[in-house]
């Protein structure tokens, strides 16, 4: 099977680096501005409702905030040049793929529940726990052959 030459450009167009994050994450993403000549970033901060298209070049993911009383919603290219990078705030906890109902939702009855926020501090604890529950498995199992 050969690889066309539309498939050579899009695999070109492709970022390395692209957090991994499903709907319910709070995510800022800083996307490039123009306004007449110049050219600055802007951070939309708010969570993601909807990722459709996969991680390839078509995908797509629908970001949602409350700006002034008023939800705003903009749905983003995932390997856009537009987009300078993605952060995740904190991860949600949510059992569907799409969150469409919050758009109908005010106030606390909107908030999703976090996993954790991504600071240092919890990546490392997260991190020290992992290890010690490897460690303490790798006991078990050599005292057990021993």
């Amino acid at each position: 099977m050969s690889i066309s030459k539309v498939d050579i450009v899009k695999n070109e167009q492709l970022k390395d680096k692209v957090p991994d994050f499903k709907a319910g994450d709070t995510l800022k993403v800083h996307t490039k501005i123009r306004e007449g000549n110049k050219e600055r970033v802007q951070v939309f901060q708010g969570i993601v409702i909807a990722c459709k298209g996969g991680r390839g070049s078509q995908g797509t993911f629908t970001v949602r905030k409350i700006s002034y009383n008023v939800g705003v919603e903009k749905t983003f290219l995932l390997h856009s040049p537009r987009i300078e990078k993605i952060e995740i705030v904190s991860r949600g906890d949510v059992r569907r793929a799409k969150l469409y109902y919050i758009r109908e939702l005010k106030g606390k009855a909107a908030r999703i529940k976090t996993k954790y926020h991504s600071t240092k501090e919890v990546l490392e604890t997260e991190a020290d726990t992992y290890e010690a529950e490897v460690s303490n498995t790798e006991a078990q199992s050599g005292a057990a052959v021993a």
